[in-house]
């Protein structure tokens, strides 16, 4: 068998089926030594994420991988202080999963702007979520208030929403989003007037969410590890992601 050394709490699945209803509640181990062993003979094989499956599975756990290849930083832009130079550096470093939010630009500077970060993002293999559906984009972000109006995701992009409260995250879960972003965890200045939900209210409202939560709200990359500890998969960053 294995001992586990680091671990973390995740997400939780619920399956009903005509003779029983299965709960399971997933954690990510990060540090872990042993060797793997099956205790009822069940078939056990590596499976690296992102790479066509080695053996028949369970369609109920196709989601799982699905989220275990999400990154673990979700960067948002803000081109009005860090510009396309600033996003080819993180994009040179590794990062896997952006959003271009904008709010500032006008329509035609927004669209122009989107449209040069998909070139670079998809360049280093990086996805580029946006707010309303853009061509060449590879998922859409919705905010609260159209998290509440909107009756289905779209198919063929990922989907996610930001979210404040446990009612909202759970729409993200109906919904079947692939990911959402709970906070603000600290003050930040990008949300003045919203009151901190802090490291304690954030693990209550995620504790058995079904997808992904990044925890977002002046946070860093030095945050991630009590992110984990508190449930989300990770960090989404505004004016930390880029600095440095």
């Amino acid at each position: 068998g294995i001992r586990v050394g680091v671990s973390y709490p995740w997400l939780a699945r619920v399956f009903a089926y005509p003779h029983a209803t299965v709960r399971l509640n997933f954690r990510r181990v990060f540090e872990w030594e042993g060797d793997i062993h099956p205790r009822e003979n069940q078939a056990v094989a590596w499976q690296n994420v992102g790479t066509p499956m080695r053996e028949p599975m369970l369609p109920a756990n196709a989601p799982i991988l699905a989220s275990l290849g999400l990154p673990v930083e979700y960067a948002v832009t803000d081109s009005t202080r860090f510009g396309l130079a600033q996003i080819e550096k993180r994009l040179r470093a590794g990062l896997k999963l952006l959003q271009v939010r904008e709010p500032s630009l006008d329509e035609a500077a927004r669209a122009a702007f989107t449209r040069k970060v998909i070139e670079l993002a998809h360049r280093h293999g990086c996805k580029v979520m946006v707010k309303t559906p853009f061509a060449g984009a590879d998922g859409v972000h919705y905010t609260a208030s159209e998290l509440v109006r909107i009756t289905s995701r779209p198919e063929g992009l990922l989907a996610a929403a930001s979210c404040h409260s446990r009612e909202e995250l759970e729409r993200a879960m109906v919904l079947g989003l692939d990911f959402a972003v709970l906070g603000p965890v600290k003050p930040t200045p990008s949300h003045p007037g919203r009151s901190p939900l802090g490291w304690e209210s954030f693990s209550r409202i995620v504790a058995g969410s079904t997808l992904p939560v990044y925890a977002i709200g002046g946070l860093s990359a030095e945050d991630l590890r009590t992110a984990w500890e508190a449930g989300a998969h990770g960090v989404a960053l505004l004016s930390a992601a880029w600095r440095g």
